[in-house]
């Protein structure tokens, strides 16, 4: 399995839209992304560090691989 990287969480938000991913709205520290045709929104903290699990489980609701979201960054 690969190794993700350690990434914030506005560097992910724009990795998210790199792979047509959008803003649909902001509350407080998290932007919510949806996209046509998914059935899942992505909730993205705007934190410092994103933890492991939660930026790989970000990564596989959003149909993408380790090493197409490192290629987005």
């Amino acid at each position: 399995m690969p190794k993700l990287p350690r990434v914030s969480g506005r560097k992910a938000v724009r990795a998210f839209q790199r792979a047509a991913w959008e803003v649909a709205r902001q509350r407080g520290s998290h932007i919510v992304l949806t996209k046509a045709g998914s059935v899942y929104t992505l909730s993205v903290p705007l934190h410092r560090v994103l933890g492991p699990g939660l930026l790989r489980d970000l990564v596989r609701k959003a149909g993408l691989t380790v090493e197409k979201f490192t290629e987005l960054l």
